[in-house]
C-alpha cells in the first residue's frame, strides 16, 4: 500500500503513516511526532485535549518498525512538543519508546520545538548525512537529495484533507507523525515557492496516493 519512490538512484517506500523506508539501508525516518502535545498545552494553560495523542503516535510507530524491520531510525526534529514534555509523558510512554529504540541506531535530529539533546539515548544531531541523502528539519531551498518534515504539509482528495509527502527533484518533505500536529496547506506561499511546479503530493491514509502537488 506503499508508493515506491525513485530519488536520486535510491528506491524510497512512503508509507500510508506518514513513515518513509528506506530498503537498501534498513532505515525508517519519521518527522515531527510531537510527543506529549496534550501534556504541553495543559501546562502552559492551553485548550485541554484528550492526552491520548503519544500513545497513538507510539502504536504507529511500533506497527511500522514491526512491519519493516528497520535496523537504523532517523527522527527529523520535532520529536517532543518542547524540551519539558519528555518529562512530561507517562513512564509507560516513556518505557515504551525505550523498548522500541533498543538495538537500534537511532538519531534524533533538532527540531526547533524541541531544540537540544533529550535524556533518552540515541543519537542527536542538526542534520544527518546518509549518501545520497542529507537529513534535516527544514528545508534548505538551495541543498538537493534533501529529506526534512517541518511544514506538516497537507492536501485534499474528494474533498478530505489528508497530511502528505511532497516530493520533487530536489527534495522530500515528510509529513507529521504525531496525532495532533495540524497541517499547512500545498497552496500556501510557503510551499508552493519551495517545491518546483512538477511536484508530487502522496497522500497518506489507507493507502498512499501520488498526486500533483495542488497550487
Amino acid at each position: 500500500m506503499h508508493h515506491e519512490l525513485f530519488f536520486h538512484g535510491e528506491t524510497l517506500h512512503l508509507m500510508p503513516s506518514g513513515a518513509l523506508y528506506w530498503p537498501a539501508r534498513r532505515t525508517l525516518a519519521v518527522s515531527d511526532l510531537h510527543l506529549g502535545k496534550s501534556e504541553r498545552l495543559a501546562r502552559r494553560g492551553g485548550s485541554l485535549l484528550p492526552p491520548y495523542e503519544t500513545q497513538a503516535t507510539l502504536e504507529k510507530l511500533d506497527r511500522d518498525l514491526e512491519h519493516t524491520r528497520a535496523e537504523t531510525v532517523v527522527c527529523l526534529g520535532d520529536s517532543f512538543d518542547d524540551l519539558a514534555a519528555l518529562n512530561g509523558i507517562e513512564e509507560s510512554s516513556r518505557l515504551w519508546l525505550t523498548r522500541l529504540m533498543a538495538g537500534k541506531s537511532w538519531t534524533w535530529i533538532t527540531g526547533n520545538h524541541d531544540p537540544g539533546p533529550i535524556d533518552l539515548g540515541g543519537t542527536h544531531r542538526a542534520e544527518l548525512k546518509l549518501q545520497p541523502f542529507t537529513f534535516r528539519h527544514i528545508a534548505e531551498p538551495t541543498e538537493r537529495a534533501e529529506i526534512s518534515g517541518h511544514y506538516h504539509p497537507k492536501a485534499r482528495l474528494a474533498g478530505q484533507s489528508r497530511p502528505c509527502f511532497l516530493a520533487d527533484a530536489a527534495r522530500l518533505i515528510l509529513p507529521a507523525y504525531g496525532a495532533y500536529t495540524g497541517g499547512l496547506r500545498c497552496e500556501d506561499p510557503a510551499l508552493a515557492t519551495l517545491m518546483a511546479k512538477d511536484a508530487l503530493a502522496i497522500l497518506t491514509g489507507r493507502k498512499a496516493i501520488p498526486i500533483p502537488m495542488p497550487r
